[in-house]
């Protein structure tokens, strides 16, 4: 038996044992979890039964997933953007209506259920992508953050932690004001949307307040620097969606002779804080800068096919030097397995070869290099002083029964789904218990609810 402890000498709060749990490398049978204050105190090896007062985990157990980028009330959008043809444009017009709709109380019940559906698919961090701030005519609330609030309230009953990207979105697009669809959204200028981010409380522990510019067609570039500098001064994530739309390049090319990544670059936007969402249609300049500052690339594989954006470079960015992370981003299923292997699947049809990762390599980018991205660079493992954030996915379903212990791992990411997930503990705490939410009995319930509120 092997034992590594938590120089802390903190006391034990609870014990895990983990009949097969993935050690970064390998998939180890028979560990023991001890947590001290919600973080790994002591890793155990080679325990063959759960000890007295142990609480089993059958299954192989996983770093906690990390959902890098949320837009929680495009759940609601589930099914009726499915209905007949268009382009990305297009569905954003459904998009608007639907978040034309919310009201602090809407939107909790909404994010709420959804935050919950994470939990159940083994997800403990979401980076939520915020922009809804104020009334749908642009009047600002009396508390003027009260729809970052209700997100945060709504992950915290759901017992997932929480990055709230504040987004500046404050035009409609390049030479533009907002239009009517984005005066909820805007604050006017960078500096307004400055104070009154900076009114957001995070502990650093399960609430993480960082920064996002919507996009370069969103944020005139004279006021790039403005919410770059916010986020850098307080060391928090900055995210970006960038160059979604070859429509966006185009008209990033017109307006300022440069591509949206040379154009963030130029107003210091980049860097190993920074995470571009989608990153998809990208000049091999653009890549180059991507890698060589650091900068993250978080791939939505089910929502960008779903919205017929297209493929990313995921594996050139990765060479050139980009952590990768994954998002399930409009919800059009939430299943970081899927987002793992789509990415895989992905690169495979565009290169007609196997193989570009490993189940190690995207099980990664579904935990550790998420959670990095999300403000959190000690998660993301199963090592003593990290955040005791576990997911436990079942290997005697349908779709992972078979395979040897030992190929757990490539089970999990090539054939498990969220449906197989059994437990997610969340600092410790059993979030969910043989794939029942433990605080929120009815999950499809408080979903089915919060929509129909909406489309009522």
């Amino acid at each position: 038996m092997q034992l590594t402890t938590q120089p802390t000498g903190a006391p034990v709060t609870a014990v895990y044992w983990m009949s097969h749990a993935w050690l970064g490398t390998h998939v180890e049978p028979g560990v023991l979890l001890d947590v001290a204050d919600g973080r790994v105190a002591g890793v155990r090896t080679g325990v063959g039964t759960p000890p007295p007062g142990a609480t089993a985990l059958h299954g192989l157990t996983v770093p906690g997933l990390a959902n890098t980028h949320s837009h929680a009330f495009h759940r609601a959008l589930r099914s009726t953007v499915q209905v007949g043809s268009g382009t990305f444009w297009t569905w954003r017009e459904t998009m608007y209506r639907t978040a034309a709709r919310l009201t602090p109380d809407t939107y909790y019940a909404l994010a709420r259920a959804t935050y919950a559906e994470m939990a159940l698919a083994g997800i403990t961090a979401v980076g939520e992508f915020h922009y809804l701030h104020h009334a749908p005519d642009g009047t600002p609330y009396d508390d003027p953050n009260a729809m970052g609030e209700a997100l945060i309230a709504a992950a915290a009953e759901a017992g997932i932690r929480i990055t709230l990207l504040d987004t500046a979105y404050l035009a409609a697009g390049f030479g533009q004001g907002p239009g009517r669809h984005q005066l909820r959204f805007s604050d006017t200028t960078a500096d307004a949307w400055a104070e009154r981010a900076s009114l957001l409380k995070g502990d650093g522990d399960l609430v993480v307040i960082g920064a996002a510019i919507h996009s370069v067609r969103a944020v005139p570039a004279a006021q790039l620097a403005t919410v770059a500098g916010w986020a850098q001064a307080r060391a928090v994530p900055l995210h970006v969606h960038l160059s979604e739309q070859t429509a966006e390049n185009d008209a990033c090319l017109s307006a300022h002779g440069r591509t949206p990544t040379r154009l963030l670059a130029d107003h210091g936007v980049l860097g190993p804080r920074t995470t571009g969402i989608h990153n998809t249609h990208l000049t091999a300049e653009d890549i180059e800068l991507l890698g060589t500052s650091r900068t993250g690339t978080c791939m939505c594989p089910t929502t960008e096919r779903d919205l017929a954006d297209g493929i990313g470079p995921a594996d050139a960015l990765r060479r050139a030097g980009s952590p990768l992370s994954l998002g399930s981003d409009s919800h059009a299923v939430i299943d970081l397995f899927e987002e793992a292997r789509a990415m895989e699947l992905n690169e495979r049809l565009r290169t007609h070869v196997r193989g570009h990762w490993t189940a190690a390599a995207l099980l990664r980018a579904a935990s550790a290099d998420g959670h990095a991205a999300l403000g959190r660079p000690d998660a993301g493992t199963l090592e003593p002083g990290a955040p005791a954030d576990l997911a436990t996915v079942a290997l005697d379903s349908v779709r992972t029964a078979g395979p040897v212990p030992r190929l757990a791992a490539e089970a999990a990411v090539f054939a498990a789904t969220a449906a197989d997930v059994r437990h997610t503990v969340v600092a410790g705490r059993h979030i969910v218990r043989d794939g029942r939410h433990t605080r929120i009995d009815d999950v499809p319930g408080a979903l089915a609810s919060a929509i129909a509120a909406l489309h009522g």
